[in-house]
């Protein structure tokens, strides 16, 4: 059986992602791993073992771009109000609050937030399939 563990995306600028993954989802360095030509940063949440693998290319002179296949990255709250709120008070750009329908009954209710390299992140509201 195959254990999801972590999903990695590349960076620019490590410092800028460490402080935005540690602001907006209380992300923090579980290992940093350091080669001669990239640096390989995992981050965990203490409620959760999977973690988000951040690739920092030290040969990289500019932004990524991120294409048209990159999806998002998702993770739940108790309170998607106070998080929005939050989100918006720690200038961390928050999108609207929406809701999903599915058969006339409410499938989630999120918003999306950006990283500093463009990465999508849903931020659902705890609860249904999202418990």
């Amino acid at each position: 059986m195959a254990k999801p563990v972590h999903s990695m995306i590349r960076v620019f600028d490590e410092q800028r992602s460490l402080n935005y993954y540690s602001k907006a989802f209380g992300l923090e360095p579980a290992d940093r791993i350091a080669f001669p030509d990239f640096t390989l940063i995992y981050l965990r949440h203490p409620s959760s073992p999977f973690e988000l693998e951040l690739t920092v290319n030290a040969d990289r002179t500019e932004p990524y771009q991120l294409g048209d296949g990159y999806g998002h990255l998702a993770v739940v709250v108790d309170d998607l109000a106070a998080e929005h709120a939050r989100f918006a008070r720690e200038d961390l750009a928050p999108g609207p609050l929406r809701e999903l329908q599915h058969g006339g009954a409410v499938l989630a209710r999120f918003f999306f937030a950006t990283d500093p390299d463009g990465y999508k992140i849903e931020v659902i509201q705890k609860g249904g399939r999202f418990g």
